[in-house]
């Protein structure tokens, strides 16, 4: 049995040497894992919150790019509570440097500082601008800041960079957040400019020619027992040292309410069974799970004769049907990404953490709350990146992946 504090020990690591890479462009960062969930109900209660915010405008249905904002309804942000699948990177801000850690999270595109360590700069202008962002279990509130901000501590800089300052937080327990989501998902922040959106950490370094595209891409290690789990972060464009072959990309959805964050159009299959038709959804690095429209997760469950779990929620399969399970294929543009068998389970070392037995088997298949034809009918969680190198490309409007050395791995 493993402890929630041994495993806290075994997950969190830090970076020797250089914290970032520079070589002209792209540039890397290390990220640190931070594991910060006591059972199963915590997991769930903080991806059910984002899966809140990106159904908030589905009510509506189906709706094309040209009608995409209404500003006077300011866009929520994801929440940013405790995770599974958090990853922190480490800036300083100020003449005089101050270190914060800020959690990356893909579904927000603003970087704010103050919910632990406060702000303490000298050399900040204040710019007198209301902020607030509403999450659904915490928010931010404060006021935008430009001041001077590094990555490495003074290795890589951009100068007068817009952040958010909290006068109040709830819900986040580092030191702020670094948003690398669509710049389209900040606009409603601002209290008196709710039309405006504002410049990510990827739109000021294109713009001031440290990087040559608006690109991140982003690699996670699977989390596997007794491993230093590696995840990095790459700035105007990819590492390919990080993955095999070429990245293939797909469009950004034109389907609200995904066009808003880093959406997607995609079909599953199971073996030769169509879990999904081709439809709308989000990939988002802060969702633990796999979500599906209710109506492709009853289809997954029938497949796999999965049983629900009343104590964790979760489907359970037996070793026979475990054996039996097939590939899950996500039909992404002209390439199809498998999860194995193995990828499709929790991690059994992290058994004791869910309320389940060291050898029960878990599928990492959740159910979203509406069926198919909301506008998201899935969202590709952690569980789906941690097995695909994966690119975010705001310049040209579309999202990639490429298969890793733990894309077949068997981890769990």
């Amino acid at each position: 049995m493993f402890s929630v504090v041994f495993l806290l020990a075994l997950l969190a690591f830090s970076v020797t040497g250089s914290p970032v890479e520079v070589r002209n462009s792209p540039i890397t960062l290390p990220m640190t894992r931070r594991l910060a969930f006591s059972n199963v109900t915590d997991l769930l209660r903080h991806d059910e919150a984002r899966l809140a915010v990106f159904g908030e405008y589905s009510t509506h249905g189906r709706r094309d790019a040209d009608t995409l904002a209404n500003p006077a309804v300011p866009l929520s942000h994801a929440d940013l509570g405790n995770s599974f699948s958090g990853y922190t990177v480490e800036v300083a801000i100020g003449n005089s440097p101050i270190t914060y850690n800020l959690i990356v999270d893909s579904a927000s595109a603003i970087t704010w500082v103050g919910a632990s360590l406060p702000y303490l700069s000298r050399s900040g202008v204040d710019t007198g601008e209301p902020v607030v962002v509403n999450y659904r279990y915490g928010s931010f509130r404060g006021t935008i800041f430009e001041d001077q901000f590094y990555f490495g501590v003074k290795q890589l800089t951009i100068p007068g960079m817009r952040i958010g300052v909290a006068s109040t937080s709830q819900g986040v327990t580092v030191d702020g957040v670094l948003g690398i989501g669509p710049t389209l998902s900040s606009i409603g922040a601002l209290q008196n400019s709710p039309e405006e959106m504002i410049p990510t950490v990827i739109d000021r370094l294109a713009a001031q020619s440290t990087i040559i595209r608006p690109v991140v891409g982003i690699f996670f290690q699977p989390i596997a027992a007794n491993t230093v789990n590696h995840g990095e972060l790459t700035f105007g464009g990819t590492n390919p040292t990080m993955y095999d072959h070429k990245v293939r990309y797909t469009d950004i959805t034109t389907t609200a309410p995904s066009l808003r964050y880093w959406g997607i159009n995609q079909r599953i299959t199971y073996g030769n069974t169509e879990i999904l038709a081709y439809t709308a959804g989000v990939v988002d690095s802060g969702c633990t799970f796999l979500y599906l429209a209710t109506d492709a997760y009853e289809r997954y469950q029938a497949a796999t004769g999965g049983t629900l779990n009343p104590t964790n929620g979760l489907l359970q399969v037996s070793p026979q049907q475990y054996r039996n399970i097939r590939d899950l294929q996500f039909h992404i543009g002209d390439r199809i990404y498998r999860l194995s068998r193995n990828a499709q389970i929790w991690p059994r070392f992290l058994n004791y953490n869910i309320n389940g037995g060291d050898n029960d088997i878990f599928l990492i298949v959740k159910a979203l709350a509406t069926p198919t034809g909301a506008g998201y009918d899935f969202v590709n969680g952690y569980v789906f990146l941690q097995r695909f190198y994966t690119v975010f490309d705001s310049g040209k409007h579309r999202v990639g992946f490429a298969k890793t050395a733990f894309t077949y791995a068997i981890t769990n």
